[in-house]
């Protein structure tokens, strides 16, 4: 399997990852950087072709939510670079999604002035070509190439990707919470086991504090602010973090019974209400429940911003976006409120390297807001994590959840990523990469061969386990999880021949010279039918033998009584050849068919059909169980596996 970051490779921003999954490729997300304004903003597309042909190659791009950081570029990408191909997203981002681009594109092109941007047209061009993905369904991208997401929390409509093609699997994680919060549940995942999982790393480092208690310091430093007479302005994204603080806002407001004028951008509320109400299901089970009686987004307290309130005296306080400060009504803002000591900042997220907010966070006390303005930094800075990306410790459960074979790090900064790798392949075990943009993983994963093993090798390991158990002493009422197996696989092929795990004793061994098996992955979980092995090999000194001159046999006991009683025979019938008989009348209704009917000297009677499928009732005294033999050639896989239909349908 081949991953290469295009964005988000020891950064954060820009995220594009594509991956090679099975022979197909998929580019995972494709966002800007805020930190840029020219042409580094966007991922680096001609890694992939210099021809413009990307089409062809690449089979599908799959956006996780609606964050520009993971969206930004894909107006470029599509209707610019010329990608014709299908984009997967969840029906939230695929709603929430233009709306980002717009207000995006408005501010880069209207009031930067910047041209050869994309369009408003090629916005709506783009979403025509997104195919919507819903939560645990799973979408063919073609005869080879599944898809399924599963739920991530972080923000309304937020998705993780499974993606299967062949032998090869891969999840991307794009953004996650692994923390229920006000609004949203926490990220889960199915225990999927696959090849790679590919996670971002945001706060790869950090273990936050009590949320209770982040969101008292919250309210206490808002409320001290506005008691002295200062505006507090609280950067966010129209949508996420800032239902979050505004639900806690507006609860504190009517419990303390404060005045202080609460704005939101203008416009935004509006349509974060309408979203919330369209996708109810996407919110957490409290937010389900109170939806009935009334909106919990339709906030009491909380009004629409103007511009002509950023002069007016007294106190306030201002959710705005963007959350970075880096274009925006929060820029603009910030710009006024900045040199007055008596306001405060708020920074709720994370910034970017090279936006404002990261310079304000560093400490800086004059910046750099473009090449012709400068601030001087008065105003009281607060950083408080609200951020909905999983901590070191949710990143850790998402891995347990996972259970992948290895783990990519993206979406994240190398210091933090470096800590964490040596901390996923400490606790996990398994391989750990942090590519740079740019960088090149080939990751060998191992062939899962899916197999049927037959119920005699089955019924010998689960008895020889139990027997290691008791020989050990040790806990035998814990249930047998794994299973350590050794048997023959013979491969099949995609049509008649099925792929068959098999006890020596089940075929003809001098049929072959010699068979040799590699014990190399002969562990198999019970809940699955994945069995790693490697393949059976056949040698001869001479010319190999034909693998349909391999003879097969299984065994069948029955209880002669009861299918004497069943049949309705007499105490004088035979019962063995009165099974035989009835097998024979069934494979007759067959025309394609012909059944033979021999008995050898030693008493035994065999039912012969096709070929080499052979049924033989060996002959028995009081003392012992009858017993049917079946026996059949690997070119006849799909007749016997008929005729033992049959024969389990007589014995009953």
């Amino acid at each position: 399997m081949k991953v290469v970051p295009l964005g988000a490779g020891q950064d954060v921003g820009r995220s594009c990852v594509l991956v090679t999954v099975g022979g197909k490729t998929i580019m995972f997300d494709c966002g800007m950087h805020m930190g840029y304004n020219d042409e580094r903003r966007f991922p680096d597309f001609n890694y992939i072709t210099t021809t413009g042909d990307f089409t062809s190659r690449i089979d599908a791009v799959v956006i996780t939510h609606f964050h520009l950081d993971h969206c930004g570029a894909l107006p470029h990408f599509t209707e610019q670079r010329g990608y014709h191909g299908p984009i997967y997203m969840t029906p939230p981002t695929k709603a929430i999604c233009p709306i980002l681009l717009e207000d995006y594109r408005k501010i880069t092109v209207e009031r930067k002035g910047e041209t050869g941007f994309f369009t408003s047209q090629h916005i709506k061009d783009c979403m025509k070509k997104v195919v919507p993905l819903h939560l645990h369904e799973t979408v063919w991208v073609d005869d080879e190439l599944e898809l399924r997401a599963y739920y991530a929390g972080h923000v309304l409509g937020a998705a993780m990707v499974y993606a299967r093609c062949g032998n090869e699997s891969v999840v991307y994680t794009g953004d996650y919470n692994m923390t229920p919060d006000r609004h949203l549940g926490a990220a889960w995942i199915e225990k999927v086991r696959p090849d790679v999982l590919i996670t971002e790393t945001t706060y790869g480092t950090t273990i936050r504090d009590s949320k209770r208690a982040r969101e008292r310091d919250f309210l206490e430093k808002v409320h001290n602010c506005v008691l002295r007479g200062g505006k507090v302005l609280i950067p966010c994204f129209a949508l996420g973090r800032a239902q979050e603080l505004c639900i806690l806002i507006e609860t504190y407001w009517e419990r303390m019974g404060l005045t202080v004028p609460v704005y939101f951008s203008a416009g935004l509320t509006e349509k974060a209400n309408r979203y919330y109400k369209l996708f109810i299901n996407w919110t957490n089970q409290k937010i389900k429940e109170s939806f009935v009686d009334r909106n919990p987004f339709d906030f009491k307290y909380i009004k629409p911003w103007n511009r002509d309130y950023v002069d007016l005296p007294g106190p306030m306080v201002l959710f705005a976006t963007p959350g970075m400060l880096h274009i925006g009504t929060s820029l603009e803002v910030f710009k006024k409120w900045a040199p007055d000591e008596r306001n405060m900042l708020i920074m709720p997220g994370y910034c970017v390297a090279g936006t404002v907010g990261a310079k304000v966070l560093s400490g800086m006390k004059v910046v750099d807001v473009d090449q012709y303005t400068k601030v001087n930094v008065n105003i009281d800075v607060q950083n408080l994590s609200f951020s909905a990306h999983a901590d070191a410790k949710g990143i850790m459960e998402l891995i347990r959840q996972a259970s992948p074979r290895n783990v990519v790090l993206v979406h994240g900064e190398k210091s933090r990523m470096s800590y964490l790798k040596s901390k996923v392949m400490g606790e996990f075990g398994c391989p750990c990469y942090d590519p740079a943009n740019g960088e090149l993983l080939d990751i060998e994963t191992n062939r899962d061969i899916k197999a049927l093993m037959s119920d005699q090798l089955f019924q010998e390991s689960w008895a020889k386990e139990q027997q290691r158990r008791q020989a050990e002493s040790s806990d035998s009422a814990e249930p047998i999880s794994q299973l350590p197996v050794r048997g023959v696989l013979l491969l099949g092929d995609d049509g008649k021949r099925l792929t068959r795990l098999l006890d020596p004793s089940e075929f003809d061994l001098d049929q072959v010279s010699e068979v040799t098996h590699s014990a190399k992955d002969n562990e198999m979980s019970i809940d699955s039918t994945d069995v790693k092995s490697e393949p059976v090999t056949a040698k001869n000194d001479a010319a190999e033998q034909a693998p349909d001159t391999i003879v097969f046999s299984t065994r069948k006991v029955f209880d002669k009584s009861a299918v004497r009683k069943r049949m309705g025979l007499k105490d004088t019938d035979d019962v063995s050849e009165a099974v035989l008989k009835a097998i024979g009348e069934l494979l007759a209704l067959d025309p394609a068919q012909t059944v033979r009917n021999s008995k050898s000297a030693d008493g035994s009677c065999t039912l012969s059909v096709g070929n080499s499928v052979k049924i033989t009732a060996q002959p028995a005294n009081d003392d012992s169980l009858p017993l049917l033999s079946l026996d059949w050639a690997w070119n006849e896989e799909e007749l016997a596996t008929n005729t033992l239909a049959i024969v389990n349908r007589v014995l009953g």
